[in-house]
């Protein structure tokens, strides 16, 4: 297997005063820039297209190397020449999502009609609305239907909500690590992280770009508990155990232990590369999602793959399970998984032994 060499991000402008983007609320855009990469060579039919789409903190850079940098696409290991998703065979696109902070549009970027950034006017998304500028950067690049649309944890959902909507317009769909519907308890983790952010001073009611600052403090707190949802118990015990900072003596109220430290670090990076506003907007879709009620009677002609791992206690298998029975009962072709990995929701990030052998045989 290779490596895809360096690549850029492209951006393309997908909604114009003439022809705004009309939001699933009402709300209007009239400005859209999307940020895309591509990888691999569409075919003469125009049909080897395979439309990757990321998990909540992800963007555009999927697989290969930007120039300068040292960190490959969070992908990497699942796109590139021989490997899952071949791009010795396979059109991939990736995008960042629309309320993200990685190059298309959201309550960071500039309104074009104030000239001032949209902050906390930026009005509330849908699933529906990040599918809805997908299509249009498809319709952007030629792209009828789709040989296959792959996501993980959000990028799942964005993948169902795409099947149910446009029912032939994607062949094959590998949905990982996802949900149809959150629990109480997934509700509830991401109440305690917005909580963090709009109660932190600087917050300001979401125009802290106006007072120079930004709450740092709670969106740091909500990276914080977030990652803990995101691995396993076993997989901390296994990389921190209950090891202590060494350079300290004795007890103490400051974070003394391995793993508090690594949260520490954790939330410090993720200040570096995320927008507390594009945090609230992207995370609040997760909640209201519910796509089988909402397209009670559609019935898509697209097969699905469908995985989960046993050790991802933020969307477990039931949710995969719950989607696969949703999808049986309207005759849907449908195939699931349950891969042993100790890695917990983040799994979908690594290669646990099959995960990708998986994905490979389904797409071919």
């Amino acid at each position: 297997m290779g490596t895809i060499g360096y690549v850029e991000t492209q951006r393309v402008v997908l909604a114009t005063e003439c022809d705004p983007l009309v939001l699933t609320s009402g709300a209007v855009l009239e400005h859209v820039e999307v940020a895309y990469e591509t990888y691999g060579v569409l075919n003469e039919a125009r049909d080897n297209a395979v439309m990757v789409c990321h998990a909540l903190t992800g963007d555009a850079h999927a697989a290969g190397l930007h120039l300068g940098a040292k960190k490959r696409g969070w992908w990497d290991n699942l796109i590139g020449p021989g490997k899952a998703v071949d791009t010795d065979r396979f059109f991939v696109v990736s995008a960042n999502l629309l309320g993200g902070c990685s190059g298309t549009t959201g309550p960071a970027s500039i309104d074009p009609a104030t000239g001032r950034v949209h902050g906390p006017d930026f009005p509330l998304l849908d699933m529906a609305d990040f599918v809805a500028v997908h299509r249009r950067l498809l319709d952007h690049l030629g792209i009828g239907r789709l040989h296959a649309a792959v996501g993980g944890s959000l990028g799942g959902m964005q993948v169902l909500e795409w099947a149910l909507e446009e029912p032939d317009r994607i062949d094959r769909a590998v949905v990982v690590a996802a949900s149809s519907r959150l629990t109480t308890e997934n509700i509830a983790f991401s109440a305690v992280a917005r909580a963090a952010i709009l109660e932190d001073p600087d917050f300001h009611g979401g125009r802290y770009a106006e007072h120079g600052v930004a709450p740092r403090h709670g969106l740091k707190v909500a990276r914080m508990m977030a990652h803990v949802t995101y691995v396993s118990g076993q997989s901390l015990a296994e990389k921190f155990g209950h090891a202590r900072d060494t350079s300290g003596t004795g007890k103490r109220l400051a974070a003394d232990f391995e793993v508090e430290h690594y949260l520490q670090h954790q939330g410090e990076s993720f200040l570096q590369r995320f927008d507390a506003l594009s945090y609230l907007h992207l995370t609040r879709p997760m909640d209201y999602f519910d796509p089988f009620a909402a397209h009670p009677d559609v019935v898509p002609s697209t097969r699905f793959r469908l995985v989960s791992f046993d050790s991802d206690w933020r969307f477990p298998t039931a949710h995969s399970l719950r989607i696969r029975d949703q999808l049986l009962a309207r005759g849907v072709a449908v195939d699931h998984t349950e891969v042993v990995s100790p890695w917990g929701h983040d799994s979908f990030l690594l290669e646990p032994p099959g995960y990708h052998d998986l994905v490979r045989s389904f797409l071919g």
